[in-house]
């Protein structure tokens, strides 16, 4: 079950350093700028790649696909279908994390309440709703490349209010486009030295978007593990 709680604190996702400092006086105008692009966000649908650095083993996996974040009201759902090693779907809706293995035909299902917290980190959430649950350290702006285009971004590090989401991640850094409030990059360091790192490219902003691809097709042998 732990990499299905890795997985899902990313879609998305799914990604904190040491406390913000007491003065930063561009921080007021990033949450603002975020509160406003919250506004007017609708839907993004990526690729996504999403490399997990394992410390004792000294080695680096990589997974791929393409993932969306969707407003419904004044909840977001999110999709990811998993291409590469091996194809596997991703879904938060009603505040219900699910994981599906084709392969097995099993379906990992779990009451995710701190799920939502995880959807604001750069895909829609407003700046307030982000200072709510982290502490953030505002670290300036960073050229990121992205389809080919050096986009300027805000780095913000963040530190989870949440003891028990800190007991998963020390501190998620994230390479937020502030214009459209999202993410196009995002690093997670969990308190054992292993880190994630996610790469966004092809990016549609508030396109229409076809969830089919991302459906998880039940059976009458589909096997479901409550955690």
């Amino acid at each position: 079950m732990q990499t299905f709680r890795r997985l899902a604190a990313f879609t998305a996702a799914a990604l904190l350093t040491t406390l913000a400092p007491a003065q930063q006086p561009n921080l007021a105008k990033v949450i603002a700028q975020l509160d406003q692009a919250s506004t007017k966000f609708q839907s993004t649908q990526a690729d996504f790649e999403w490399d997990t650095y394992e410390r004792v083993v000294k080695e680096t996996t990589k997974q791929s696909g393409t993932i969306y974040f969707l407003r419904k009201g004044a909840e977001t759902q999110m999709g990811a279908k998993f291409t590469s090693p091996s194809v596997q779907i991703l879904q938060y809706q009603n505040g219900i994390g699910e994981r599906f293995d084709p392969s097995l035909n099993q379906i990992d299902q779990a009451k995710a309440a701190s799920f939502a917290a995880f959807l604001t980190l750069g895909f829609g959430g407003s700046g307030s709703d982000l200072a709510k649950s982290w502490i953030i350290a505002d670290q300036g702006t960073e050229p990121i490349t992205v389809d080919g285009k050096t986009l300027n971004t805000e780095k913000l590090d963040l530190v989870s209010k949440d003891p028990n989401v800190r007991n998963n991640f020390s501190h998620i850094t994230l390479w937020v486009d502030l214009q459209r409030g999202i993410s196009l990059k995002q690093q997670a360091f969990m308190p054992g030295g292993d880190y994630k790192t996610s790469f966004y490219s092809h990016i549609r902003y508030n396109e229409k978007i076809d969830t089919s691809p991302y459906a998880i097709k039940r059976n009458s042998k589909t096997t479901i593990v409550n955690h």
